[in-house]
């Protein structure tokens, strides 16, 4: 018997400093979870929509498996805007590379 994984609900929020640049946060462990680091960086987050996320759910750029994997680990995933070197980003909002939503190299 195969167990059903445990739906995540998760509050989205974009950056005001950023386009295209969104935070997914586990509801339940709100933004305390968030590095103080990465929030100065993001700016003072705006929230957009909440959702329940679970491995069937297909989102626009990023892999939903990852998301849900970082929002168990960490409680948060940082989605970085589309295109441009994220390491070129990652200096542009002082945000470490262990913020980001790059693969590792």
């Amino acid at each position: 018997m195969t167990s059903t994984p445990t739906p995540l609900l998760c509050q989205i929020y974009k950056s005001p400093r950023q386009e295209e640049m969104f935070l997914y946060v586990d509801r339940t462990k709100g933004l305390e979870v968030v590095p103080e680091t990465l929030l100065e960086g993001f700016g003072t987050p705006q929230s957009i929509m909440m959702m329940v996320m679970t491995p069937e759910r297909q989102l626009a750029r990023v892999d939903t498996a990852r998301v849900i994997e970082a929002l168990k680990e960490k409680g948060y995933y940082l989605q970085m805007p589309p295109g441009g070197d994220a390491r070129t980003r990652d200096l542009a909002f002082d945000v470490s590379a262990r913020f980001d939503d790059r693969t590792p190299e």
